[in-house]
């Protein structure tokens, strides 16, 4: 009779369950694929991970508080399928909590920065496949540690993006502490945003960061262009990239198209391009290709960056380049 009313108990416990986690989603992607790497020295054929999208998984939810406000939050972590590895960090590409009202959006703990908004925003390839933008965060903030976060609803397409990033430093060193503040206007078919950080880590003075970027669509064709730059104190050392790509979509399948500048102060330098493909095998499923070529001058180092994948030149000068063939799936 016991286990007959336990079992009862149970049964009518599932519902309330069930209930209490339909706010809370399991996410992620993986995506593998062959390249034929080229770091301008030598050429090598290796299986990757993440190349157009970083392989990952998450947990993100909400709970309803009441009067238009909700708690949230988001745990995501990186994953290398082709080993099975996990990235240094557990959550290492965001865990936040926070806070979403009328007021806008607070979170805190690590968070993309302000540039990282933008720039993500004004990628043509998503940030995804070698020859992105991510290579300028071989230099740029991409993410806060130890942050206090801000976006403000939209108000006639604007919005305000704020961050605070404490830097803990250890006594008698400069802070590390980063200040970052973004504007972002979306309506319809048209972006454009810039954001600004000022980041107390040189004992010579505040490294700074900037971001501007737009995009447009029309049809089945879209325009993604934006400059990114860091200027740390002292001489010779500011950072300076540009991009600007096209995407044509066809049916199933994309082709996109990026040119990409970097340069020092120094006076190294180098010029890129991509050209990708994506065919869609369902709305979760897609394979995809591409070649992506990096010049540098004689006093150029610049490395292409899939979005999990760093290809360095073999030696200053080098001209690295890659052609890869992959399959990613999301759920």
């Amino acid at each position: 009779m016991q286990k007959k009313h336990l079992a009862a108990a149970l049964l009518a416990a599932l519902p309330v369950i069930s209930f209490a986690q339909t706010n809370v989603q399991l996410y992620g992607i993986v995506d593998a694929a062959v390249a034929s790497e080229d770091n301008g020295v030598d050429r090598h054929t290796v299986v990757n991970s993440g190349n157009q999208s970083s392989s990952r998984f998450g947990f993100r939810g909400t709970e309803d508080l009441g009067n238009g406000m909700k708690a949230i939050f988001n745990l995501e972590a990186g994953t290398s399928i082709d080993t099975g590895a996990g990235d240094s960090a557990l959550f290492g590409r965001r865990s936040v909590v926070g806070l979403q009202g009328d007021f806008g959006t607070v979170t805190v703990g690590r968070e993309y920065s302000p540039i990282a908004s933008v720039a993500g925003a004004t990628d043509i390839t998503g940030q995804g496949f070698y020859g992105s933008n991510l290579s300028a965060f071989n230099f740029l903030t991409r993410r806060l540690s130890n942050s206090v976060n801000y976006r403000s609803n939209a108000m006639s397409g604007f919005s305000v993006l704020a961050a605070y990033s404490a830097g803990e430093a250890a006594a008698g060193l400069p802070k590390s502490d980063l200040k970052g503040i973004g504007l972002e206007y979306a309506q319809g078919n048209l972006y454009v945003g810039g954001a600004y950080h000022t980041n107390n880590n040189n004992v010579a003075g505040d490294t700074k960061e900037y971001a501007v970027g737009a995009a447009y669509k029309f049809g089945d064709f879209e325009f993604k262009g934006n400059w990114l730059e860091q200027d740390p104190a002292g001489a010779n050392n500011k950072f300076d990239q540009y991009n600007i790509g096209a995407a044509y979509s066809m049916g199933a399948g994309k082709f996109f198209l990026n040119f990409q500048q970097n340069k020092l102060e120094t006076g190294a330098r180098g010029k890129g391009f991509n050209l990708d493909y994506s065919y869609a095998l369902s709305k979760r499923t897609n394979l995809y290709t591409g070649y992506a070529r990096l010049n540098n001058n004689s006093l150029g180092n610049f490395a292409l960056n899939s979005s999990s994948v760093k290809l360095a030149p073999g030696k200053v000068g080098a001209d690295p380049s890659v052609f890869n063939v992959g399959l990613r799936h999301t759920f």
